[in-house]
């Protein structure tokens, strides 16, 4: 009795179970339709390129504006660095470019590094105090509950609906009383004042951005008030701390009335004043080259911080918009 061998498939994997080389195998067979597919999805990726060109052309006009903004405010400065070495009748650059302004500029009365310290001194010392004074401040504000908080917190935002000019004269009779005039301590504590309420906004509602769990964590693992406030909170309000401070130096850096009122020695006068009495300083004749020398000076450790803080400084700002 003979017996005939079943006859195999003629597909293989007929009666094999689907595994992943089976899939490997059989994907070849639908390459056709993957074209199709492809071909399909080619033609779909050629139809999108109009929605690309709608979305440049609505860019378009933000794009134009904000060139636009960054011209007019860029424009001024670059035409005075550009005149500060260009030759100009009246002036020391009179033939050629070269640095002469600059030179009048570091021979004025004084000189340049002198008036150059007296700045830097006035605005560090109002960045350490604004810190220090704003730093506490909104820690207390934010984190404690005591009887008059608010009053007291309204009150000190009230400070800003009072023109600055006249509060001056009223503060230089004050600093002189205390024996603080003519001194650039007493610039530096007028102009403290004035950036603390600001600062100490900025840093309540950096404070107030932190949820309250850190505190309570730290103080199950056995810190105090102030080893909470140092050791966990001040690194998480530093973006708060460098825009109180970055705003506290331009404020400072660039500030003319405290020193035209409370200064009268010309060696302690600062940069921007020493400045203003180098446009007059030849019979009323405004020597233009050396100003714009000594505007470009002013304007330099500004825009570098700003370039060198620009991310913390908007961190800080951003800080208080989201709680929790």
């Amino acid at each position: 009795m003979s017996t005939t061998a079943p006859r195999r498939s003629r597909d293989p994997f007929a009666d094999a179970p689907p595994t992943d080389s089976t899939v490997a195998v059989v994907a070849p067979q639908h390459r056709g339709r993957a074209r199709g597919a492809g071909g399909r999805r080619g033609g779909a990726g050629g139809r999108t390129r109009p929605t690309t060109f709608a979305g440049i052309a609505l860019r378009t006009p933000y794009w134009v504006l904000t060139a636009g903004l960054a011209l007019i405010f860029l424009y001024p400065l670059i035409w005075t660095a550009i005149s500060s070495v260009s030759p100009l009748a009246g002036t020391n650059q009179v033939d050629g470019w070269g640095l002469g302004n600059y030179v009048t500029l570091a021979n004025y009365q004084a000189g340049i590094w002198v008036y150059l310290f007296n700045s830097l001194f006035v605005s560090l010392l109002t960045v350490a105090l604004t810190l220090g004074i704003s730093l506490l401040g909104g820690y207390a504000f934010a984190r404690f509950r005591f009887p008059g908080k608010d009053l007291l917190f309204l009150s000190t935002l009230a400070i800003l609906m009072v023109p600055y000019a006249t509060l001056l004269i009223p503060l230089y009779v004050l600093l002189n009383a205390v024996g603080l005039s003519n001194s650039l301590v007493g610039v530096a504590l007028v102009l403290t004042m004035f950036q603390l309420p600001f600062s100490m906004f900025m840093m309540r509602i950096s404070f107030e951005s932190i949820p309250r769990e850190m505190d309570e964590a730290a103080m199950v693992d056995g810190c105090t008030a102030w080893s909470v406030l140092w050791r966990v909170l001040v690194p998480a309000v530093k973006p708060g701390l460098i825009t109180v401070g970055l705003f506290a130096f331009l404020a400072a850096w660039n500030d003319f009335m405290a020193p035209l009122i409370l200064i009268t020695d010309s060696n302690r006068m600062t940069l921007p004043l020493a400045i203003s009495n180098l446009r007059g300083q030849v019979q009323g004749v405004v020597d233009y080259g050396a100003t714009e020398a000594g505007v470009v000076v002013l304007a330099l450790p500004c825009i570098l911080l700003f370039l060198i803080l620009q991310r913390h400084y908007v961190r800080g700002f951003m800080s208080g918009a989201f709680k929790g």
